[in-house]
């Protein structure tokens, strides 16, 4: 008993933990016009971080200074859904059965669009390139 006690208290905690780590609303407001606005060359990269969040990938260049890589992917798929039914029923006192008819259609499109931002630091930190690109599809 106690061991399922010190379980569920442990993933308690484990749960609040990482809770603090994610931000999904630094997720949204990466977008084309928030690094067109926002970003400019000799910003810091704390500045960064605070306008665009976390990147997915962090590397250097052939200098050994940071780049900072953000690539978020959306999909969004759309369904509609058609249903119609016919149900015929006998009336009077001669007819004791019926007669039922139904079908459905569904149809559906998938589009996606994509954000490649990629950020060159120089070496105090400062943001010295930066480049994007987007597409839809």
């Amino acid at each position: 008993m106690y061991r399922i006690i010190l379980i569920v208290a442990i993933m308690g905690l484990t749960g609040c933990t990482g809770a603090q780590h994610y931000n999904p609303q630094a997720d949204e407001q990466i977008t084309v016009g928030a690094v067109q606005k926002e970003i400019r060359i000799g910003m810091a990269g704390g500045q960064v971080a605070e306008i665009l969040g976390s990147p997915n990938i962090v590397s250097t260049d052939e200098d050994r200074n940071e780049v900072w890589i953000y690539d978020k992917i959306s999909t969004q798929y759309v369904r509609a859904d058609a249903k119609a039914g016919i149900l015929a029923i006998g009336g009077g006192s001669d007819v004791v059965g019926g007669a039922g008819v139904s079908g459905s259609q569904s149809s559906g499109a998938t589009s996606q669009r994509t954000l490649t931002v990629i950020i060159k630091f120089d070496e105090d930190g400062l943001v010295r390139d930066f480049a994007y690109h987007t597409s839809r599809f």
